[in-house]
């Protein structure tokens, strides 16, 4: 039976301690881990995106998008803390519901991480852009910052960035955890001054109409800036190499959900309450446009050509703006140029979290073993990490942050359902197992997080919604082509023998 194929969760430690990774990742170090992934695009650039779709109630959306990401973290920190291996929500699924599904589950991971580092690369290129006009006065071509749903050609910032990262993981140049501490204080000191100088001028006024666009547009933007929080779930990742997995997992990912949630309203708000106003910007119909739009830029710069401000659903630096607007310029250029510098260490966990995946899956047999080869010299896993740069520069070459932002919200919603399911699948197969962290009212967590999850991705775009079965058809076809026949498992092996004895594992932040 094609869903018959679980492997043992004694397989899987056994396996891990194997090939066992240096543990030396501590509570704060996963918290500063979990921040370190969340604080990126979403905040920074997101904003814009969430501004069009839901105007002020994106405040709301923040909101409904953190519940969501809370429940499934507790259903995370469960597996998390009673499986501490490498491989996420792919090993969980692998453990509890089968090959079957752990393969879907980790195709969709793709999606998640390769997609999402495109949709960092993308909001990286628009401060960048920024911070050369702010500081030098140098204004790029429009055609060479966007892709073509936006108006422009390609988006060559966005490509450099990608590909400047592939080559820093291919020749191991990967964070400490004591660089991504530092990358992580000057994201939380830019939001922390924007909240400072943005809130005590903040106009109330603002906030009116609250819902411009109903329900459906502040659940749309939900879906949206869902993005914003994918992250948190590097800590879980991250198990293999952490100090006391049962204790110190579950409170990295609380703590830096919590954190990134409080940051987020304050900021929103901010935002919102700025000169700039929140509304979406619409035509002359007073329709509001889509966002990443060929007419949403035509329009923008329309407002901006006649001499008004530039709205805030048009900003592709849209904290800097705001901070620019209400009187403080430099200070906006420099939170621009935190961001620009914070920026590219949210596209190299990305990256990471890529090659530890496939390394996984490669590990399984489920993925050829060349994936997981290792370069004589860098002694890292360049094959798949050429092969992941590649594809995430070609995405972020020619589509927007919001569309990308979106196909990578699919692939990750349906991870976080999977994750959820694997908990109470094995409340009932496995009761007697210790749980050194139990989900609390896991029969209502858990469905909970299941409904978020199947709502969130119904209220996406209608070709985001696509994306994901449209994928999953490509990852079945080769799943029963190549990985069914070439599985471990399959072959009854449950403790997987080395890739290569003499390889290490692909870098980790630590």
């Amino acid at each position: 039976m094609i869903f018959s194929r679980v492997k043992p969760l004694d397989a899987i430690l056994a396996t891990a301690q194997k090939k066992s990774l240096h543990r030396s990742l501590g509570a704060f170090q996963l918290t500063m881990l979990g921040i370190g992934g969340v604080i990126g695009t979403g905040i920074f650039v997101l904003t814009s995106e969430a501004t069009q779709k839901a105007g002020p109630s994106m405040v709301i959306s923040f909101i409904i998008a953190a519940f969501v990401c809370a429940v499934a973290a507790l259903c995370y920190s469960e597996l998390a803390s009673m499986v501490p291996v490498a491989g996420s929500a792919y090993t969980y699924t692998y453990a509890v519901v089968g090959e079957l599904l752990a393969w879907m589950v980790g195709w969709a991971l793709i999606l998640e991480y390769a997609v999402g580092a495109s949709a960092v690369s993308v909001g990286w290129s628009g401060y960048v852009v920024g911070q050369l006009k702010g500081w030098l006065g140098i204004e790029l071509p429009a055609a060479f910052v966007s892709g073509p749903f936006a108006g422009g050609i390609i988006n060559i910032p966005a490509v450099i960035i990608s590909l400047l990262t592939t080559w820093l993981l291919m020749i191991g140049t990967s964070e400490s955890a004591r660089v991504n501490a530092v990358l992580v204080a000057i994201k939380i000191t830019a939001l922390t001054v924007f909240v400072v100088l943005a809130i005590p001028v903040m106009n109330a006024d603002n906030f009116e109409p609250f819902m411009p666009l109903g329900a459906v547009g502040t659940f749309g933007a939900a879906a949206s800036i869902f993005f914003a929080y994918v992250g948190f779930d590097f800590v879980s990742t991250a198990a293999e190499e952490t100090k006391d997995p049962q204790r110190n997992v579950p409170i990295g990912l609380i703590a830096s959900l919590v954190i990134c949630t409080l940051f987020y309203i304050v900021v929103a708000a901010g935002a919102i309450g700025s000169p700039l106003g929140g509304q979406p910007v619409t035509d002359a119909a007073g329709v509001a446009l889509d966002p990443g739009s060929k007419e949403l830029a035509a329009r923008c710069a329309a407002i901006v050509s006649g001499g008004a401000l530039e709205p805030l659903p048009c900003s592709r630096e849209a904290l800097a703006h705001v901070l620019r607007i209400i009187g403080h310029p430099a200070i906006g250029n420099l939170l621009g140029l935190a961001a620009t510098l914070a920026l590219p260490s949210v596209i190299l966990l990305m990256m990471f979290g890529q090659t530890r995946i496939f390394f996984t899956m490669a590990r399984d047999g489920l993925l050829p073993e060349r994936l997981a080869a290792v370069h004589p010299k860098w002694r890292t896993p360049h094959v798949v990490t050429a092969v992941t740069g590649v594809a995430v520069a070609c995405a972020s070459a020619f589509l927007p942050v919001g569309k990308l932002a979106d196909y990578s919200n699919s692939g990750t919603l349906f991870a976080f359902m999977m994750v959820a399911i694997s908990v109470m699948v094995l409340r009932r197969t496995d009761p007697g197992r210790h749980r050194p962290f139990r989900t609390p009212a896991v029969w209502l967590v858990a469905p909970l997080a299941i409904i978020g999850c199947v709502t969130l991705y119904l209220s996406l775009p209608g070709l985001a919604i696509a994306v994901l079965p449209c994928w999953a058809a490509v990852g079945l076809v080769i799943y029963f082509l190549y990985s069914r026949r070439r599985s471990h498992v399959g072959h009854g092996i449950v403790e997987v023998p080395e890739l290569d004895p003499d390889a290490p594992p692909p870098p980790i932040a630590q």
